[in-house]
Parts: structure tokens; sequence; C-alpha cells
């Protein structure tokens, strides 16, 4: 087994090594752009560990860990025009470096892209993970749905949030778990648990990101905290705050959620304070560990040694501990 940076490492230099400037250059530029922006290299990196920890080769997993990758670059670029969104990782996002008609046409590139890359696995190791990823793909698009139909609704539930975001990022992380076990041929047994682990990691994952985005460090955050706040997205913190509030504080968040100061800090400030005070930070910190539990109960489960487990487990309270 290697070191979480060294797979990164290694599926970064094979991403440069399959980078190429190709004609239409409009329509390749944006690809390649997108693609060397940086990020965790989380769900890459999640394909080549699973691999291994099922006694394959992680080089193998490659092509299937850049399929992942290309895909959900392609999400992002269709996400920052849905969202209209000026930055990515600190830099402009596609559709402003370029326009909204080629973000859309690259991004259309990167999903066939995308699906290319299981063409280099034999048969049935290509069927199982083609299977795995049309799956996948569309339950991300559901889960974009969600996203975009509770901006609307003032009614959203905990269940229905926690579906969406199960959908679009959980499924992903699971599906890299799964590649993985898939390409190293585990039993079916261990393909299903492997995905089950990462699907309640993937949820854990992203309530710490929602909880992050407020109460996080600026120093170190990577992007604007209280973003969600000003954007008067309704994450987990915002539901339960409201499930669990006072009438009054109801009555501020939306009122707070209502509008576009352009003063923003005494926004976040006085959201941030509410969410204190009527324990939707506490609660929020518990799914995390209620979520993350459940990840490490399947983990006991699953038909490694303890070794192997144990990086599992290393890895996912890593992950919670995160503060970017």
């Amino acid at each position: 087994m290697h070191s979480i940076e060294k797979y990164r490492s290694e599926f970064i230099s094979y991403l440069e090594s399959r980078t190429e400037v190709k004609e239409p250059k409009n329509l390749y530029a944006p690809v390649n752009y997108i693609l060397n922006l940086g990020g965790k290299r989380l769900r890459p990196v999640l394909v080549l560990l699973t691999t291994e920890l099922f006694e394959k080769d992680y080089k193998e997993a490659l092509d299937a860990a850049l399929a992942i990758e290309v895909f959900h670059n392609f999400s992002l670029v269709h996400d920052d025009i849905m969202d209209d969104a000026p930055k990515r990782r600190g830099k402009a996002t596609v559709h402003e470096k370029w326009d909204v008609n080629t973000g859309i046409l690259s991004g259309d590139a990167m999903l066939i892209m995308a699906y290319q890359l299981f063409e280099n696995y034999e048969v049935e190791i290509f069927k199982a993970l083609a299977k795995l990823f049309s799956k996948t793909a569309l339950e991300v698009c559901e889960g974009q749905q969600y996203d975009v139909d509770f901006e609307t609704r003032d009614d959203v539930t905990l269940p229905e949030y926690l579906k969406m975001i199960e959908y679009k990022t959980a499924v992903l992380v699971a599906a890299a778990m799964k590649m993985g076990a898939i390409v190293a041929e585990a039993s079916p047994k261990c393909q299903e648990d492997i995905y089950s682990f990462g699907l309640n990691l993937g949820i854990a994952f992203q309530l710490q990101d929602d909880y992050l985005d407020v109460f996080g460090d600026p120093k170190t955050f990577g992007k604007q905290v209280g973003g969600d706040i000003i954007e008067n997205k309704k994450t987990y913190l915002y539901i339960k705050a409201m499930q669990s509030g006072t009438e009054e504080n109801r009555k501020q968040l939306q009122d707070l959620y209502s509008i576009q100061p352009k003063e923003t800090d005494s926004k976040v400030s006085a959201v941030r304070n509410i969410f204190h005070e009527t324990g939707a930070a506490t609660a929020t910190q518990e799914a995390i560990e209620n979520y993350t539990q459940k990840a490490f109960f399947i983990l006991d489960e699953l038909d490694l040694s303890n070794e192997k487990k144990g990086i599992l487990r290393t890895f996912g309270e890593n992950l919670m501990r995160r503060t970017v």
C-alpha cells in the first residue's frame, strides 16, 4: 500500500501525460484548463487506493480514476454555468474565461471522454464500470435538479436534503471506491460493502463541507466562508435551525435569507449566531459523526485485513478532521 500523497501524485502525473492540445482548440483547451485547476483529487485517489486494498496494482485503475475525475469536472463546468459562478478554485470559470456555449460543449465532450476511458478494460470489467458509471451519472443529475428545485422551496425537509446530497455528492465517492473494487475483481459482496462505506462517508463529507462553509477558518477553508449564507442556500444547518428554533428564530432566519445586503459580513454573523442558538450547529456535527460511524460499522464487516481496515479508518477520520 502507498500513502494518499503517493496516489495523488501518481494520478496527477498520469493526468498530465494524457493532456494534449488537439483541434479544435476551443473545444479541448477548456477541458485541459478545468482538469488542471487542481483540487483535492479525492475521487481518483479513492479509486487507486481501493484497487490496491483488494490486491491489484493501482496502475491498472488509472484510466478508471481519470474517468471519474473527468466526469466530476464536467459536472463542475455545467454547475458553474447554472450558478453563473465567476470563480472556481480561485480562477475564472470556463464559461467566464471563454463563453457559455463553449462551456456547454466542452462539458459534453468531457462526459464522452470519461466513457471512452473504460474502453481500455477487458469486456467484463468494462461492462461493470460502464453500468455503475451510467447509474451514478444519472443520480448526480437528479441531485443537481433537486438542488435547483430547493432554491424556490421553503418546505425542504431533512430527509429530502439528505437525499439531494447523497445523489449530488456521495454517490460519486461511493462509485469511486466500487470502481477500484471492480478493477481489482473483488467479490460482489466486497464491491457492495465498499460502495456503502463510500456512500456514508460521502454524506458525512458533504455535511462537513456545509459546516465548514459557515464555521471554517477563512485562512484554511480555501473559499469564502459564509458563501452558502450569502447565496441563501438552505443547507442542513438552515433546515435544522428552522425545525428546532423558536418562532422568533425562524422569522429572523427567513428575513435574513430574503435579503441580499451590500454588507454581507453582518448577515453571515447573524445567521451563524442563530445556528448556534438553535442547536443546529451541534446537530450538524452530530450528523457528521453519525454518518462517519455508519461508514466505520460497514468497514468492520468488510472482508479485509485489520491493517487495511485501519488505512480506510484513518482516511475517514482525517477527512472528518479537515479544515479545507
